[in-house]
């Protein structure tokens, strides 16, 4: 029988990466609605939206996101945007007769100072990085949102917390983009240009986890499968990677062969950022994609989304 799959966010890195899966496992009526259909801080809209077409899953992909930049100066526009889009698809999925609801949040919601792996219980322990604190707590309030409407009318309302994410349909922009998307577009430049050096900041040696985008829409569809969820998971690769060693693996991916300098006068960030995947792989799931071809393929989607005119500069 053919489940009908509403994908918020259809546009974007994730939510391109759900529609994907979903054709390819078969046995899903995919609904999108773009921002010319749906205006998700709408609440009314939304509403009359999800009561009309009665989907039985919801997969919350949609988000206002950015970098540091953004977030630190545009803290207002982040927490209603996204505490609009959480709450609207949440009650409005409630309203509809939706029984189920994953919401897709960050590792940003947990605490500033929380252990390394992150576990998923840390949550509220300590602060929050401030500098995306707005982002993180509207995070938090769809997570327990679905954890509070689980409790209290028995929906199978769940979330799921990703690392670090890279793959197709990336975000390229010098500024707003994240650490694997600027690399690969700063080294694809300095390989056109024959630059014979490329700056990374800080020193080198903070350590990230990265996570191939179809490894979460993959994760996605197996927490769906599962009667009795977690009522959040994190979702990552259990292991992580320096910077500098990203850097290099990154310029032999695109090529290029000049030399890789430090900038200490920049700041590294926090040292260490990993989640703990114990309590995912308990339920039969593990990352798939290797690193090394993941990068590979994000590189060619580069390429081709730069050939087509279609890559987010």
């Amino acid at each position: 029988m053919m489940k009908r799959i509403f994908i918020a966010g259809h546009r974007g890195m994730v939510g391109s990466a759900l529609v994907r899966g979903a054709e390819a496992r078969g046995g899903f009526d995919v609904l999108t609605a773009g921002r010319d259909r749906l205006d998700l801080c709408d609440q009314a809209a939304c509403f009359a939206f999800l009561e009309e077409e009665k989907p039985d899953i919801v997969v919350i992909a949609a988000a206002k996101v950015g970098g540091i930049h953004a977030n630190a100066s545009y803290p207002a526009d982040f927490i209603y945007e996204n505490l609009a889009i959480a709450a609207n698809l949440i009650e409005g999925s409630r309203r509809a007769g939706v029984d189920r609801v994953l919401f897709l949040g960050s590792t940003c919601i947990y605490p500033k100072l929380a252990p390394q792996p992150m576990p998923e219980d840390c949550l509220l322990t300590s602060p929050l990085e401030p500098t995306n604190e707005a982002y993180a707590v509207a995070k938090i309030a769809g997570l327990k949102l679905c954890q509070h409407y689980r409790a209290q009318h028995g929906l199978v309302y769940h979330s799921a917390m990703p690392t670090n994410l890279y793959g197709p349909g990336d975000n390229y922009h010098p500024e707003n983009s994240h650490v694997i998307p600027a690399m690969i577009r700063r080294f694809h430049e300095a390989k056109e240009s024959a630059a014979p050096e490329v700056s990374i900041w800080g020193t080198g040696t903070p350590k990230r986890e990265f996570l191939h985008v179809d490894d979460l829409a993959d994760a996605c569809f197996h927490l769906l499968d599962l009667a009795d969820p977690p009522d959040w998971v994190n979702v990552g690769v259990g292991g992580d990677i320096a910077i500098m060693d990203l850097a290099k693996l990154v310029a032999e991916t695109v090529g290029y062969q000049g030399e890789i300098k430090t900038d200490p006068s920049k700041p590294d960030g926090t040292p260490r950022k990993l989640v703990e995947v114990s309590k995912i792989h308990a339920t039969g799931w593990q990352a798939k994609v290797d690193f090394r071809e993941g990068l590979a393929a994000a590189y060619q989607d580069f390429l081709a989304t730069l050939e087509s005119g279609e890559a987010r500069l």
